[in-house]
């Protein structure tokens, strides 16, 4: 998924308690749902930013190169200014983007 084309608010947000218990039954469920596809969020944000910095990467960098590297620094600010991974993830769970499963119950 495309996390830069979310449409999740870059700031915190009072929700309805209802509403979130909702999908799931529970508010506790959907916490640990929200939080565990936030982790993944976190974990592909990171390996993407890490990548592209990377190219920046050399093995003889002194200390001028490293703090006048204006491409690195414009990502690096792109990158801070994304929503937070789980404001990205509680918006997915709203939308029903999320698919999520219950092992100990039985299939029907």
């Amino acid at each position: 998924m495309d996390y830069k084309k979310t449409k999740a608010s870059n700031t915190t947000i009072t929700r309805n308690m209802a509403e979130l218990e909702e999908g799931t039954g529970s508010l506790y469920e959907t916490i640990a749902i929200v939080a565990k596809r936030a982790d993944q969020i976190e974990t592909d944000l990171k390996k993407e930013l890490d990548a592209k910095l990377e190219e920046f990467a050399s093995a003889n960098d002194n200390l001028e190169e490293i703090f006048e590297n204006r491409e690195q620094i414009e990502i690096s600010r792109y990158y801070e200014r994304l929503p937070n991974p789980a404001l990205i993830a509680l918006e997915e769970f709203l939308d029903k983007q999320i698919y999520y499963r219950r092992p100990n119950e039985e299939a029907v």
